[in-house]
């Protein structure tokens, strides 16, 4: 389901840009193959040998606003670099420079690793008037969206990589845990407090060990540590499951209290961002979490019990849904 719905949002977002981009081309935001009107400030005079020489660009507010058709107004000057070229002149705006928009667009398609917005030079008069001609700018949202796409399909290739060895080194664990026998002691432990949430699951399943584990390292503030410990979680629930494509009560039960778990313990990653002043938020953390844990519990037994969801159950009885079994018997 997860992944239609994915496909549906970037299906949706690439039609929106679609249609935003077509818009810009229609209304010719970006101007293209028009160049810009500006006036040229050379502090050092004009030197037709030198290679780089510093200039001042002037923008008319006004005149700029009637190019773009915009209600930005632009600095009266930004600072920049003359250059020249054997493809001729052009201009080079300064890195920290503010422009407006589109300038400010035009700069990031046309240039974004240097982040400096350059334009062609035409028709420099000796009173320093002259066109600037900047390269074409079309589909600007459909290329930010593809770039987006590439940009986090890296960043996610990074972090499967980086969950393996912690997948790895905790599975282990769990498996020299088992075979020692301490998840079975902790099924006994935890057995009075997960018993009233799965009372599905049988006594001694392993499965409550691998809850018990999960919400301990959720507690604790260990994602990394609680991701493989849920995942041998649900594993187990699975064996008790008579289908493959449906989740039972104490699977869904699982997955609201991992995601709304109680963590006395704030996030390693706060901790790192935060330092000693995570101590102001730490009694937040407690009652968020805590009221967000009795509301998932809650919710989670109440959508269990209606008849709508009773029937999607794997593990209902057979006569479940009969009339007599859902009305008191006198």
């Amino acid at each position: 389901m997860l992944n239609y719905i994915w496909a549906g949002l970037i299906v949706f977002s690439l039609v929106f840009a679609l249609v935003a981009d077509v818009g810009d081309l229609a209304r010719d935001t970006y101007r293209n193959g028009e160049p810009l009107p500006v006036a040229l400030d050379l502090p050092d005079g004009y030197d037709a040998e030198a290679r780089r020489q510093p200039v001042t660009v002037r923008l008319d507010p006004t005149a700029y606003a009637q190019f773009y058709n915009t209600d930005v107004r632009p600095d009266s000057a930004y600072a920049a670099t003359l250059i020249r070229t054997q493809e001729g002149e052009q201009i080079r705006f300064d890195a920290d420079a503010s422009l407006p928009e589109p300038l400010a667009t035009i700069r990031d398609v046309t240039n974004p690793r240097e982040e400096q917005l350059q334009g062609e030079v035409i028709d420099l008069a000796d009173n320093g008037a002259a066109l600037l001609a900047f390269e074409p700018v079309r589909f600007v949202k459909m290329n930010a969206i593809s770039a987006a796409a590439l940009d986090f399909a890296e960043v996610a290739a990074e972090i499967a990589l980086g969950l393996i060895g912690v997948l790895a080194l905790f599975l282990g664990l769990l498996k020299i845990a088992e075979e020692a026998g301490i998840v079975y002691a902790l099924v006994k432990v935890f057995r009075p407090i997960l018993k009233p949430l799965f009372p599905e699951v049988p006594d001694d399943h392993p499965a409550l060990g691998m809850i018990a584990l999960n919400m301990a390292a959720n507690v604790f503030g260990l994602g990394n540590a609680a991701t493989p410990f849920g995942i041998k979680a649900m594993e187990e629930l699975q064996t008790l499951n008579t289908t493959e494509d449906t989740a039972t009560n104490p699977m869904v039960m699982l997955l609201a209290m991992n995601t709304a778990s109680v963590q006395l313990v704030p996030p390693v990653l706060l901790l790192a961002l935060m330092g000693l002043q995570i101590n102001q938020l730490i009694f937040a953390i407690w009652i968020t979490t805590g009221l967000s844990l009795l509301i998932a519990i809650v919710a989670a037994k109440t959508f269990g019990r209606m008849r709508v969801y009773r029937r999607s159950d794997p593990n209902r009885p057979p006569d479940a849904d009969a009339p007599d079994a859902l009305s008191p018997t006198a």
